[in-house]
């Protein structure tokens, strides 16, 4: 009876988790959003400009999967928890720095400057998109 009651709470705990890791195809699901995260060691170590990284995601092969992409400001934005400092990030993810990771989407006001966001308070900025900052792709899970 009480393993019984174990099991369940485990199964619903897993049920409403946000973050699901699959740490064989190292990827993770957010389950609100139904995106599938890069979340191999690369995610943490390729620093690249914005066109590289652009690249990077397009090119980028990882669990059985070619059809990613470089995050857009509100995927990206979305992911980071303002609620949680260094790192801004909930738990499901292994590979993680404290740092900025680029986003897609163009800073208005300047097309030489792009979003990203700085997973150690969750927040955005926008930077020269010539400086290298790190990449963490992303797909639709559907």
């Amino acid at each position: 009876m009480i393993r019984s009651i174990l099991i369940l709470f485990v199964a619903v705990g897993v049920l409403n988790a946000k973050f699901i890791r699959d740490n064989t195809n190292e990827v993770v699901l957010d389950t609100k959003t139904n995106l599938i995260w890069q979340d191999d060691g690369n995610a943490k170590t390729n620093s690249l400009n914005w066109s590289e990284a652009i690249t990077y995601c397009e090119d980028l092969s990882l669990g059985g999967y070619a059809d990613w992409h470089l995050p857009n400001f509100n995927e990206l934005y979305y992911l980071a928890n303002r609620e949680k400092f260094n790192p801004a990030m909930d738990i499901g993810f292994s590979n993680v720095l404290t740092d900025r990771y680029w986003t897609s989407t163009t800073f208005a006001s300047s097309s030489s400057r792009a979003w990203v966001v700085y997973f150690y308070d969750g927040y955005d900025y926008d930077d020269d998109k010539d400086n290298d900052y790190l990449v963490r792709c992303v797909r639709d899970g559907q």
